[in-house]
């Protein structure tokens, strides 16, 4: 059964950047279940999901990736942590995963499967894209993000993203710096410190009028 408009507009108009998070608050298992569901049904140009998703619960991890975070309390005070990866490299091996689990859900014959294979290689593998490929796959996990923090919204737990963090940093705490993923971006999840002024404030938003376009 799909949320009624009202509803979603009202959900859009309840979240805002969390910069308090209450610590005693924790989101439960069936909720975070769900929003890590979102995480993996967000959609991907052709499909890749060129991240992944590392939910950093261990307090003294955090601990150590605030500093490295222009020391936001968000990093250790929310319910959960979640920094968003992006691969470092789009190649044969990503197309081959991809594809082979294309054939397999789907039931499909990996021949059949050519066409789109030269799709992607003619793209991001030998194209002009391929020179830039590091802007594109952090523009594909930002729709990932994007994705988490409306059904976050949807499920009335607050987020807050977070840009103002060292990648290098994170990398070398997390343990990336020879792995297949860097860090892209943060966010925290949780719920709001009833002393975070920023919860009550008019939300600032240029009318859509100025916005949306038709033509």
């Amino acid at each position: 059964m799909p949320i009624s408009p009202d509803q979603l507009n009202q959900a859009m108009a309840w979240r805002y950047a969390t910069k308090l998070f209450d610590p005693s608050r924790r989101i439960d298992a069936e909720t975070w279940s769900a929003l890590e569901n979102a995480l993996v049904q967000s959609p991907s140009s052709y499909g890749l999901q060129p991240w992944k998703f590392l939910v950093i619960g261990d307090p003294s991890l955090r601990q150590q990736l605030r500093p490295e975070s222009w020391n936001q309390s968000q990093i250790t005070d929310a319910s959960h942590l979640v920094v968003f990866l992006a691969e470092r490299q789009i190649g044969a091996e990503q197309v081959d995963r991809l594809l082979s689990a294309m054939a397999s859900t789907r039931g499909l014959d990996a021949g059949a499967l050519v066409t789109y294979r030269r799709m992607i290689e003619v793209d991001l593998i030998e194209g002009p894209r391929s020179q830039q490929i590091g802007r594109w796959t952090s523009n594909q996990v930002y729709i990932a993000l994007g994705t988490f923090m409306t059904a976050a919204a949807l499920l009335e737990v607050d987020t807050c993203a977070i840009e103002g963090f060292d990648p290098a940093a994170y990398d070398r705490i997390l343990e990336l710096e020879d792995s297949p993923y860097r860090s892209c971006v943060v966010c925290a999840a949780g719920y709001r410190d009833p002393a975070d002024k920023y919860a009550s404030a008019a939300k600032v938003r240029y009318p859509a009028s100025e916005l949306i376009e038709l033509r």
